[in-house]
């Protein structure tokens, strides 16, 4: 992997400095600035964009622009929607949201691991709630759709009992369907205590049954990398044949003796998961690949990853911990070493890259 952009190794310093949720809240802070400034946004947007019509593809109803999206957890409250185009992003999934706002878990809850270029976070889905981000998410209905191709990640709360899991991610549909492009069922994260026992067949098909049938908009699953191969590809089998549009490949891990010196709580993300993410795609797309939509995360953070990840059946790919140590400038250089990688390949289209290995 190519070091980071000077300029931003030198930031990366000052910020790494400060407590990593600190950090966060000035990069937010900085993005939601830049997009607040009339046509600045677009300036940006226009540098960071990798206009290749090679990179495109047609899914969920909208064009995306590039295979490069950002992963749930980073834009939780859809605060800096209007900024993300300025990094060169092809679409981006926000939340977790909770039908309740809730704080979280107590702090310190994300941890730095820069010798293995991994995070470690505890955070709990802290957010502000279903009826922020309706209010925010509205302002884009009402002049059109959202800058970028939106998904909205759902969880239920965590005083919600596992018997009302259900309704929590009804009301959740109810309220935000309209509002994205496409929605995410998450039941994976491994920091809302019993998240992770709804990864079963008959909650699965049940709240698959119940949010088809409330909208057409098309329905993901986020899995944990963490399930054993074998079960997680039955169980996302039994996502699809229920209704589901496409599975996200994968949340962090608690295999913690993947990280000297890890906490024992909490998820783990980077370099750390790489080859389990990679490993769990390949899963997959071995029995899935053409039958629904495989978004890959986990340990991308080069043009190189993303190309593997593409060529095992991914149709997009997420990032979360490399736009931490690589900054800015990386959705922007992975599309970048992408098409370097088609030229170099002769692949004329992304989509003929797709499953080149399977």
């Amino acid at each position: 992997m190519p070091p980071s952009p000077p300029g931003y190794a030198r930031f990366k310093k000052l910020l790494f400095r400060l407590d990593p949720e600190v950090s966060h809240g000035l990069a937010m802070g900085a993005l939601r600035a830049a997009a607040a400034v009339p046509g600045l946004a677009r300036v940006l947007a226009r540098r960071a964009r990798v206009a290749d019509p090679r990179l495109a593809q047609n899914l969920f109803g909208r064009t995306f622009a590039n295979p490069v999206g950002l992963a749930a957890g980073f834009d939780k409250d859809a605060v800096a929607v209007r900024g993300w185009p300025a990094l060169g992003f092809g679409f981006v999934e926000v939340g977790t949201v909770t039908p309740w706002p809730q704080a979280g878990n107590p702090r310190p809850r994300l941890f730095r691991f820069p010798e293995a270029r991994s995070l470690q976070n505890a955070m709990g889905f802290n957010n502000r709630g279903m009826d922020a981000l309706e209010r925010r998410l509205s302002r884009f209905r009402r002049y059109g759709a959202a800058p970028l191709p939106l998904g909205i990640n759902l969880g239920k709360n965590k005083a919600t009992p596992p018997a009302g899991a259900l309704a929590d991610y009804e009301v959740l549909v109810r309220r935000l369907a309209d509002l994205g492009d496409y929605l995410v069922v998450n039941l994976s994260s491994p920091n809302t205590p019993g998240l992770r026992d709804l990864q079963n067949e008959a909650f699965l098909r049940a709240l698959l049954a119940m949010a088809t049938g409330i909208t057409s908009r098309p329905i993901l699953v986020k899995l944990s990398p963490d399930l054993d191969p074998g079960a997680a590809v039955d169980l996302a089998e039994v996502a699809v044949t229920a209704g589901a549009a496409g599975i996200i490949a994968a949340n962090t891990t608690t295999e913690y003796g993947l990280l000297p010196g890890a906490k024992d709580f909490g998820g783990l993300s980077g370099e750390v998961l790489r080859e389990k993410s990679y490993g769990m795609l390949q899963a997959l797309a071995a029995r899935l690949f053409g039958r629904t939509v495989l978004v890959s995360v986990g340990g991308i953070d080069s043009g190189e990853e993303a190309y593997r990840r593409l060529r095992a059946g991914a149709s997009l790919v997420q990032i979360y911990t490399g736009l931490v140590y690589e900054g800015p400038g990386l959705p922007r250089r992975i599309n970048e070493e992408l098409l370097r990688s088609m030229d170099r390949d002769g692949v004329g289209r992304i989509g003929e890259l797709i499953g080149a290995d399977l």
